[in-house]
């Protein structure tokens, strides 16, 4: 799988009290086939004169999900909540009023979000010999598949089969 140059994509972090966490970041460059430059949209240089570069592992950069809206989320559903100018997976413990708590396994903290911070997770399965539309995702990013609305397509079927 490959980016290009201008390509948008998201980092997943790996550093200690960030894992979890994704970034919205554009590529920069592809460095050595294995690493990119990125520039991100959200994180800025320590000095915070302007939006932070940093290289990269290819294993750490995904393209952009897809949008899925969402009028909801029910108890154990797998999230991205928005906070800290980064992504963050984690699970609806519970809803008050118009508000959803989410637990988040990595930190143990758990978080009340309104729904606009709130996105359904999807899994990235890169370089799958299967995708969505049959050519990728369209970014030309390689070969991939989301996995967070079959994931919930194979929950639906799975409940109207105990149904039955």
């Amino acid at each position: 799988m490959g980016f290009r140059r201008g390509d948008q994509i998201e980092v997943a972090s790996k550093e200690d009290g960030f894992v979890g966490s994704y970034y919205s970041a554009t590529v920069i460059s592809e460095l050595m086939k294995k690493h990119y430059m990125v520039q991100y949209k959200t994180l800025l240089k320590e000095d915070e004169a302007g939006p932070l570069r940093e290289i990269v592992a290819a294993d750490e950069v995904r393209p952009v999900p897809p949008e899925i809206s969402a009028t909801g989320f029910g108890l154990y559903e797998r999230v991205d909540a928005f906070d800290n100018d980064g992504w963050w997976v984690g699970n609806i413990t519970g809803r008050l009023g118009s508000k959803y708590y989410v637990y988040f396994e990595k930190t143990g903290d758990e978080i009340a979000y309104p729904l606009a911070q709130l996105r359904i997770h999807q899994d990235w399965l890169n370089d799958n010999p299967q995708s969505i539309n049959g050519n990728g995702n369209g970014n030309g990013n390689g070969n991939g598949i989301w996995m967070g609305a079959l994931n919930n397509v194979t929950k639906f079927t799975t409940c109207l089969s105990r149904v039955k």
